[in-house]
């Protein structure tokens, strides 16, 4: 076990990584992700090839529990803890969808949006089914409910039972690879929403520039100084799953924001912009109505944390967000738009 200050550096050190690979190229992003996504990919039918096998062969793991499909409603049933252990697992549902909205970031840096954007979307359901609802099932058949522990990582639990030492060890690096993959997707993401507001006027004239590599450097180091945090994390909280849990549910609740901004920009693009959407090749589906529905589940996601004490303690905190948002706003934006008034009226 490593030590708190060890957990510490460990953390610092992979946002460190990260920050470097960023500064070095913008292609480099796209490369980087491909291999992450190439390992998780292949990790998880790696996984679900061997609890598939270990399921129709009625394995039987060291814990004595025998692989077999019926674990999944056995056990309690399809809800064992009722209907609050069901809105108790939205918090981290909803966490795995973070990142999602990336698709439409990566939209101006994209060769062909208008032709690789809907592939894109329309593929995102079903590799939600293939590599997220599969795979769980495919883990909860091997092992039931009642006997995966909450610390351990129930992949890597899988090839443990199974007797496979290697494949456990490689599964913890592949794990590894998936928190270095979303870091790497959100330090890409932020940066250039920090350069376009700045473009824009809405954020500092620093972050709309680039370096010699073409690259938003100055948003790409402010977004790894706040992922630090992290790391500090870490140090003040050395339960690793009581970390895990305030900071994905701190998490949740600023996408749940960011997604219903996301929303509501679009019923004002609707409104305001009419005929440029008319002229949109690939719309969602309802319209205007489907926008509502979504904040209106986002809403009821947000209500849902504040019945679990650890996703409250994240609520409670979530506020300075808006706080700093607000004082960002009037320090810097507001004099910014009176400034610009007062030259287009001159």
């Amino acid at each position: 076990m490593f030590t708190p200050i060890g957990q510490a550096a460990i953390s610092a050190g992979c946002v460190l990584f990260v920050l470097f690979l960023n500064l070095l190229t913008v292609r480099l992003f796209g490369e980087i992700e491909f291999w992450f996504a190439l390992i998780k990919i292949l990790a998880i039918i790696g996984l679900i090839g061997v609890g598939g096998y270990m399921i129709f062969s009625h394995f039987q793991a060291p814990h004595g529990a025998v692989a077999s499909l019926s674990n999944v409603w056995s056990h309690g049933g399809m809800f064992p803890k009722g209907l609050d252990g069901f809105l108790a697992g939205f918090q981290i549902a909803v966490f795995a969808f973070v990142g999602v909205e990336l698709i439409g970031t990566t939209a101006a840096e994209t060769k062909d949006p208008h032709k690789n954007l809907p592939k894109a979307i329309n593929a995102i359901p079903i590799r939600i089914i293939l590599f997220y609802v599969l795979a769980l099932l495919v883990v909860m058949s091997v092992t039931p409910w009642n006997i995966i522990r909450a610390d351990k990582s129930p992949f890597v639990e899988l090839f443990l039972n199974a007797g496979i030492v290697t494949s456990a060890i490689i599964m913890n690096l592949v794990v590894l690879s998936s928190v270095m993959s979303s870091m790497n997707s959100g330090v890409f993401s932020t940066s250039r929403m920090l350069f376009g507001l700045s473009k824009d006027g809405q954020a500092p004239n620093a972050f709309g520039r680039l370096s010699k590599s073409a690259v938003p450097a100055n948003g790409l180091i402010f977004s790894c100084v706040f992922i630090m945090g992290g790391a500090v994390l870490q140090y003040f909280v050395p339960n690793t799953l009581e970390a895990f849990t305030l900071a994905s549910s701190l998490c949740v609740i600023l996408f749940i924001s960011v997604w219903s901004l996301i929303m509501v920009c679009y019923l004002r693009y609707r409104k305001l912009r009419p005929e440029l959407h008319a002229q949109s090749k690939f719309k969602m589906p309802g319209g205007v109505f489907m926008s509502y529905m979504v904040i209106a589940f986002l809403l009821f996601a947000l209500v849902i944390l504040a019945l679990e004490p650890d996703t409250l303690k994240a609520l409670y905190v979530s506020p300075l967000w808006v706080v700093i948002l607000a004082v960002t706003y009037q320090l810097m934006y507001k004099p910014r738009m009176k400034k610009l008034g007062r030259e287009l009226t001159q």
